[in-house]
């Protein structure tokens, strides 16, 4: 019997042979660099095509790897693999399929310091932040297999005389899965395992900002004993080969972590029935936030200026549940500010091989642009406390930046920059806080620091979001510990991690008998 599920440590890199051990993996994976990858459709490696680069966003210079652009034709074939593979894979006893979950996260303890490597490469994550993927992918597998084991198990009902009755829990068919780039490792190993321990077969693909770690945890899945067909690996883009899996009648669900644009486009596409399609496409998506975190007069400062600073810009804000809005009481304000600064001037960025610099690059150009111009609408909307500006280097270096003063309603205080920028608001009274904490579009995760019990039990009924912490930070969920998932534009609220996400990849079945 396994044990019950516990959540994977952390690597302590102030131990020199976890230091060793990453210096030596990051020269493993960058030996590999530059190589071409191929397309994976029912076990058979394709390439040939035209490709796309992958390049570390620390040094643009530097190729990662070469991946196959995958066209419209290789797209439906990657689905009829994985229709074809679903119809044995879905007979798989439940305990067999949750043992090849089991593997996986056995390889990937095996492999933990090279899948950090990628990531450190790939996508610009501090080495902290890198195992911090890895053991979150650890988790979901663990978690999902010992899930697995709970849904194919005997189920409670009513029973009643002469009647045998049974519910059993059945896969769904053919997913699409589409994770993120910016938990590469964890997102996708999350999305990919419950939906193959669910007995269902994956169309797997990947950003093409992180192919590389995609590629590499792919491998894992495959070394595991997952057969082929039953996860298959498709690079392009998204408006080519993406709407290709998503609008395929064969295609059953969706899942899908990303913006809110891309989100409610593939749900417009899925709600779409063409001829020949016999079921309603169910849609799991997580799309974003404006999180916040909210500091009440009777807050402890020193403790809310922490959380605040490595909420906002943990990966460099590039988190949906980043802290991209503090919002403080009037009466601690100024207080607060003094506090904040400092912790941020202390962040050291630069190119995060170098285990010394907390701070990396933002993933691309787009996304520095984007960000930079998001910075100067808030220069002209508040007052610049802290950085503003491109910082030095060869990559995407953007410098964590705080603006105060800035109103409740404006741009950057409304949508999602994705980057290392924070608004700081200033509330009335902690009234006022939660209407601005509940003022967007969106409501995935959200913190309130104060010592007083009575104001915490407030924020507790009144913050609208999937999420909620309070005198902690609204960053760093743990599998099993914090289900993840949000409301209003932040999506399905899928609580990934949790006791109900298998259920998003299931379809249950009741079976009477007359005895």
């Amino acid at each position: 019997m396994r044990p019950e599920f516990q959540n994977e440590p952390f690597t302590d890199f102030s131990r020199p042979e976890a230091v060793a051990a990453q210096e030596t993996a990051l020269k493993l994976v960058e030996s590999k660099l530059g190589r071409t990858y191929p397309l994976v459709l029912g076990g058979r490696r394709i390439t040939g095509g035209p490709t796309f680069d992958s390049l570390n966003p620390s040094n643009p210079k530097q190729v990662i790897g070469k991946f196959t652009q995958a066209t419209v034709e290789q797209a439906r074939e990657a689905v009829g693999e994985a229709a074809r593979a679903f119809e044995s894979w879905r007979f798989m006893p439940w305990k067999e399929r949750a043992s090849v979950l089991f593997r996986v996260a056995g390889l990937m303890r095996r492999h933990r310091f090279e899948l950090n490597a990628w990531m450190i490469l790939e996508v610009g994550k501090s080495w902290p932040e890198a195992d911090g993927d890895t053991a979150e992918a650890i988790d979901f597998c663990e978690f999902y297999a010992r899930e697995a084991l709970r849904y194919g198990g005997p189920q409670p009902i009513t029973h009643v005389p002469g009647e045998a009755n049974e519910l059993e829990y059945i896969p769904l068919g053919v997913i699409a899965v589409i994770p993120p780039w910016n938990f590469p490792c964890a997102i996708l190993a999350g999305m990919t395992g419950a939906a193959i321990v669910s007995g269902n077969a994956v169309v797997l693909k990947p950003s093409s900002d992180a192919p590389g770690i995609a590629w590499r945890t792919f491998e894992l899945f495959e070394e595991a004993g997952v057969p082929a067909g039953v996860l298959n690996f498709l690079t392009g883009g998204g408006a080519t080969v993406g709407n290709t899996i998503v609008e395929d009648v064969r295609t059953r669900a969706i899942s899908f972590t990303g913006s809110r644009e891309v989100g409610l486009h593939i749900n417009e596409l899925a709600a779409k029935a063409p001829g020949g399609q016999k079921w309603i496409k169910r849609v799991v998506a997580e799309m974003g936030g404006k999180d916040f975190i909210l500091v009440d007069r009777e807050a402890d400062l020193e403790a809310a200026a922490t959380g605040v600073c490595s909420a906002a810009f943990g990966f460099q804000g590039q988190k949906c549940s980043a802290c991209s809005r503090a919002i403080v009481h009037q009466d601690v304000y100024d207080e607060f500010l003094k506090l904040l600064v400092p912790r941020v001037q202390a962040l050291k960025q630069g190119d995060v091989r170098d285990r010394s610099f907390n701070l990396g690059p933002v993933v691309n150009a787009k996304a520095e642009k984007s960000i930079l111009a998001y910075i100067e609408a808030g220069k002209k909307d508040g007052r610049l406390l802290y950085g503003g500006a491109k910082a030095a280097g060869e990559g995407y270096f953007i410098q964590p930046t705080v603006i105060a003063d800035i109103p409740a309603g404006s741009k950057i205080e409304q949508e999602e920059i994705f980057g290392p920028v924070l608004a700081v608001i200033k509330a009335r009274d902690f009234d006022h806080g939660v209407e601005i904490a509940n003022g967007t579009d969106y409501g995935l995760t959200g913190s309130v620091y104060s010592r007083n019990r009575a104001t915490l039990a407030k924020g507790r009924q009144l913050c609208h979001v999937g999420n909620l912490y309070l005198n902690r930070r609204c960053t760093g969920a743990l599998v099993g510990v914090h289900p993840f998932g949000g409301f209003n534009m932040s999506g399905t609220d899928s609580k990934a991690g949790g006791r109900d996400y298998l259920l998003l990849f299931l379809q249950a079945k009741s079976i009477s008998e007359s005895v």
